[in-house]
């Protein structure tokens, strides 16, 4: 017995001291996939407490834990409301990920949590103040009164689970809107990969003012030498720049290693190799949009100026006076991703496609550019097109590994802004409509907006 005794203890106190050296290692070194469930938990939650108010317990638990990774479960994060600092890390004790709010800018996530070298910004410029009168030009909403339009938007399962924001425009005018629990129509929604769209719209503006080409290459200073310098602004729009890049959001991959722990996401993208054939291949990739973010930011010539483009050139003019486009650690926008906007906001900028970048007879984008945009990218099969946005009106958008379904019926001519978790703007010009709709939808559940848009399309013919 004495043995046995001595025996266990000896094996209690190896395990004791090999459980505090791997705690220990963790703690020190914490592996990736910690790093970028941290990093992730911190930057959602800084965005949701700073920019549209929310709480953080609550945001942590609906945002984060509840329809993410396993892992996110054992999330903890706090909120310092007087330095707008998040934190959070695993257990309250590994992977630390930090995230600071600036007035104007929402949140940066910091991957080293070196808060003294993130990149200064100065004061951002206050949007303009709304205007009165009857949306677009100003809030004031007239539902429509058709029954048919009604009854699809009160069925939860046309607007999904987790749906938090749906508005319908017809003819320029808001004919209905739907709202979740604890959501309105004053509440920034994310858009995640719909920013994308923005981005492009955003170069465009640049294009007008004759700061940028779209056959214009030698883009990235690192790339001078080297075949990348023949990729052109083109090439990066359509998503055929032939740069190496791995979307896949299950693991640590390029794509959740730029957003969660590099300081300069813009130029992480960039210091990608060439992989395939410039313009040949079609690779949707998040790193080439915020390439197009540091391009269009450098083609400004003063950083100053570029943080406040956006603002001037797009938002303002069409009213979207809820944007909050975010910067990385370094000052770049993270264009790929972080735009907060209202879902009337977000209508706002689906009418203005609608109209071919014309707003109040103000041209915002240059003659031709929207139609540019909607050019199939011949490396795509003609799913995507040449200004970062998605075609085939019926089968866009479908999650990985899932047919398109059947039954639904949209023109040929619907197009779409798609974002992760169930963003979704369509716009369909041969029917004056967009529909925009927002929520927290992971695409495990299935839910698709095919079929809102598809039902509005037949209610409204």
């Amino acid at each position: 017995m004495r043995v046995a005794f001595r025996l266990f203890r000896w094996l209690f106190a190896l395990l004791l001291v090999a459980a505090i050296g791997a705690a220990g290692w963790l703690y020190l070194r914490p592996p990736a996939l910690f790093q970028v469930g941290a990093g992730y938990s911190a930057k959602i939650v800084c965005s949701n407490v700073f920019i549209v108010g929310r709480d953080a317990p609550e945001v942590l638990e609906l945002d984060v834990q509840a329809p993410g990774h396993p892992l996110l479960k054992f999330m903890r994060v706090s909120v310092d409301e007087d330095a707008k600092v998040v934190t959070a890390s695993l257990l309250g004790l590994f992977g630390e990920g930090t995230a600071v709010a600036r007035d104007g800018y929402g949140c940066s996530e910091v991957p080293d949590g070196n808060l003294a070298a993130v990149a200064p910004l100065p004061k951002a410029a206050a949007p303009a103040e709304p205007t009165a009168g009857i949306w677009p030009d100003g809030e004031t909403v007239e539902p429509s009164q058709d029954p048919a339009v009604m009854k699809i938007l009160d069925d939860p399962a046309m607007t999904g689970p987790g749906m938090r924001g749906v508005v319908v425009v017809h003819a320029g005018r808001i004919i209905g809107e739907r709202y979740g629990a604890g959501f309105s129509a004053k509440t920034p929604l994310l858009g995640w990969s719909m920013t994308k769209s923005v981005t492009a719209a955003i170069i465009g503006t640049l294009v007008k003012a004759g700061k940028l080409s779209i056959d214009q290459k030698d883009l990235v200073g690192e790339w001078n030498g080297d075949g990348r310098a023949a990729i052109s602004l083109s090439d990066l729009m359509a998503m055929s720049s032939g740069l190496e890049f791995n979307e896949d959001y299950g693991d640590v991959t390029d794509v959740t290693r730029m957003l969660y722990l590099e300081p300069d996401m813009a130029g992480f993208a960039a210091s990608k190799p060439l992989t395939s054939e410039i313009g040949e291949v079609w690779s949707y990739s998040s790193g080439t949009t915020n390439i197009l973010s540091r391009i269009w930011q450098a083609s400004l010539g003063d950083p100053a100026a570029a943080l406040v483009w956006p603002r001037q050139a797009l938002f303002d003019p069409i009213g979207m006076t809820s944007a909050v486009l975010e910067t990385d650690a370094r000052g770049t926008f993270v264009g790929s991703s972080y735009l907060y906007a209202t879902a009337r906001d977000w209508a706002r900028f689906g009418l203005l496609m609608l109209q071919d970048g014309v707003w109040m007879g103000r041209e915002i984008l240059p003659p031709g550019f929207v139609s540019w945009m909607r050019e199939p990218v011949p490396a795509s099969n003609g799913e995507y097109g040449r200004g970062q946005v998605w075609l085939h009106g019926s089968d866009a958008g479908a999650p990985a590994g899932q047919e398109p379904d059947e039954g639904f019926d949209l023109p040929d001519d619907t197009y779409w802004f798609l974002g992760h978790d169930g963003q979704s703007i369509a716009i369909i010009p041969s029917r004056q409509l967009v529909v925009v709709r927002l929520g927290l939808t992971p695409s495990k559940l299935g839910y698709r907006s095919q079929a809102l848009v598809s039902a509005l399309v037949k209610a409204l013919d």
